[in-house]
């Protein structure tokens, strides 16, 4: 099948039909710009919606830290993943199909132009054949008619009688005339007629095929064109679909991150005071001045030991408490006098606080206008400093619990402070052996004010740790110092020479933890002994070691890196969890030394990993 022998006599309807291919290709070229300019502005839109819930953070403390906020915040990232996967698409057919296109369209408009115009050119060389032989046809035949009116002529004349022989010469010789120039005519038409013929076959038969010929492969290479870019079209989309597939993917993790239990740990680590809640409030008998008996002795006897019973119980109860329910009016009440406030002495030689009978309405009014109780001399310190002046710096206008969290971030910050002082030190110490030993690489005296000041800040580093140890040690109801937290006579030298934990604190050994386990303290009273139980705790789950640990601290349990162990007892927040081996020996890991797998039906069960 050939458009040159098929439609041979179809000229117009090829131009016409390869102007519409081209009107067709632009046309859709149009519509793939109009495809790319969604995708641009769906892109932008998605990235705009994406800058416009995005938190806006200026400093730690407002990250977000909820399950469901950070998945909240990684659906936004993946989505913003999305929408540069949608910008990609854009670019793919803005480059691969649409670009290609209007190229394309202007190499086939270029094209079309010199095939139509090379068969123009043939017609018109044929149409000026034609006229050629037809004008020697019409000299042709008018000749013959010359001819024939001459021979009329001289037969008349030659059969007229009358006729003199000049006129009968003179019209054989215009009848030879006329016969001479009708037969070179004729010659001429022939001529003409068959070079005609000769042009007429090899422009229909040569010329116009092959000029048709081209125009059909331009119309096929056209159509082979578009099959291309509807490939390339879908290409673009196709290529990007694992990638988005992974940022949906990404979007389903993210919801499946969201955990209930741990939101609502974080509610309670980030708001819980540390106090208790307060107590109840002792029977105030107001008619024992008025009924008096003759049996007032015993009555008032047994009032006074019911009244110590009472005094005892509310503020053993209330130590520490606010009052729930907001501000209530001050009764009248004796000043806390110092006969009223006495220490006692516990076996291992700490000392707490006790209140005799007389402060009894001192300690219910602390607790009716919402304040804290003061339960320690040093506490009563510290508020006598926050009354005299603005100093927070040990934030002891926080609640217990929430103060020691800050004393713990300020503690593991000082301590990588201090590790990379170390680290400079260390490293002034090598470069000034080596100018020591190669004085052609330097003066070793040089380095002295910088080494100096690296000692300097260390020093100011290891006193601010020492601080707020004693700060923690306090809020910990510590009244030892650092030493029952921490090892603290060897704190400032490991710390110094160790390495940093996964968690923040120092080692001096990859697998030695500085920060001690977790103490059981407390007083043990005659009725702890008595509900002792000897039966192993329950296990609440397991974890597998991911660092190995020596466990040279009393209290800890060493392990190997890859060990299974059975978790008995959750973080606290203090970094240490309570595990137990299969064959029953327990103490404490630290927290970010084991991936912590929680049974799904254990109560509070929330890891801090």
């Amino acid at each position: 099948m050939s458009w040159g022998t098929e439609l041979w006599d179809q000229f117009d309807s090829l131009d016409k039909h390869t102007q519409w291919g081209i009107d067709f290709l632009e046309r859709y070229a149009k519509f793939v710009k109009e495809r790319i300019e969604i995708e641009q502005n769906y892109a932008k839109q998605l990235r705009n919606l994406v800058k416009k819930y995005c938190p806006k953070r200026s400093s730690k403390d407002e990250e977000p830290r909820f399950t469901s906020c950070v998945a909240f915040f990684n659906i936004l990232n993946e989505l913003n993943d999305y929408a540069g996967q949608r910008e990609v698409v854009a670019e793919e057919m803005a480059h691969r199909v649409y670009g290609e296109l209007m190229r394309y369209a202007h190499d086939l408009k270029t094209e079309r132009k010199m095939h139509l115009q090379e068969g123009r050119k043939a017609q018109q060389y044929l149409d000026m054949c034609w006229k050629q032989m037809d004008n020697s046809k019409k000299k042709f035949e008018r000749e013959c008619r010359e001819a024939e009116k001459a021979q009329q002529s001289y037969e008349r004349l030659d059969n007229d009688t009358n006729a003199t022989k000049a006129d009968v010469e003179k019209a054989k010789q215009q009848l030879n005339l006329r016969t001479h120039m009708a037969d070179e005519n004729k010659n001429e038409y022939a001529a003409q007629l068959q070079n005609f013929n000769g042009e007429q076959h090899k422009h229909f038969y040569v010329v116009i095929p092959q000029i048709y010929k081209q125009l059909q492969e331009m119309d096929e290479r056209r159509t082979i064109k578009l099959s291309e870019c509807y490939r390339g079209f879908a290409d673009s989309e196709r290529k990007v679909i694992p990638i988005i597939s992974k940022c949906l993917e990404g979007m389903i993790l993210a919801a499946k991150s969201v955990d209930e239990r741990r939101d609502s740990q974080m509610v309670v680590d980030s708001f819980k005071s540390g106090f208790e809640p307060p107590g109840d409030f002792p029977f105030e008998d107001y008619s024992q001045h008025i009924y008096r008996t003759i049996s007032d002795g015993t009555i008032s006897a047994s009032k006074q030991e019911s009244g110590k019973m009472d005094a005892k119980t509310t503020v053993g109860k209330a130590k520490g408490k606010l009052w729930l329910f907001g501000k209530k009016p001050k009764p009248q009440s004796p000043p806390l006098t110092p006969t009223s406030l006495f220490t006692s002495s516990t076996p291992n030689g700490s000392q707490f606080l006790t209140f005799s009978i007389e402060p009894v309405h001192y300690c219910m009014n602390e607790i009716k206008t919402g304040k804290p109780r003061i339960p320690s001399f040093r506490s009563l310190k510290r508020g006598v400093s926050l009354i005299m002046g603005p100093a927070l710096e040990d934030f002891s206008h926080l609640p217990p619990e929430q103060r020691r969290k800050k004393l713990q971030q300020r503690i593991d910050e000082l301590n990588r402070e201090l590790q990379k002082e170390s680290d400079q030190k260390d490293a002034l110490n090598k470069m000034k052996d080596v100018y020591e030993k190669n004085p052609q690489m330097g003066d070793p005296g040089s380095l002295q004010p910088k080494l100096a000041e690296t000692m300097n800040n260390i020093d100011r580093l290891r006193m601010e740790i020492h601080k707020n140890e004693a700060w923690l040690s306090e809020v910990e109801g510590k009244t030892g110092g650092r030493g029952d937290r921490r090892h603290s006579s060897d704190i400032n030298h490991l710390v110094t020479q160790g390495r940093e934990s996964p968690e923040g604190s120092y080692t001096d050994d990859a697998n030695q933890e500085v920060r001690g386990p977790p103490q059981q303290h407390g007083h043990h009273s005659e009725f702890d002994d008595e509900f002792e139980d000897d039966d192993p705790l329950p296990a609440i789950g397991h974890c597998k070691a991911i660092y190995p640990f020596d466990g040279h601290n009393e209290g800890t349990l060493a392990m190997k890196e890859g060990e299974v162990l059975y978790i008995i007892e959750e973080d606290k927040g203090d970094g240490w969890t309570r595990a137990r081996r299969q064959n029953g020996e327990e103490g404490y890991v630290p927290t970010s030394y084991i991936d912590v797998t929680l049974e799904k039906n254990s109560k509070g069960a929330v890891t801090y990993i």
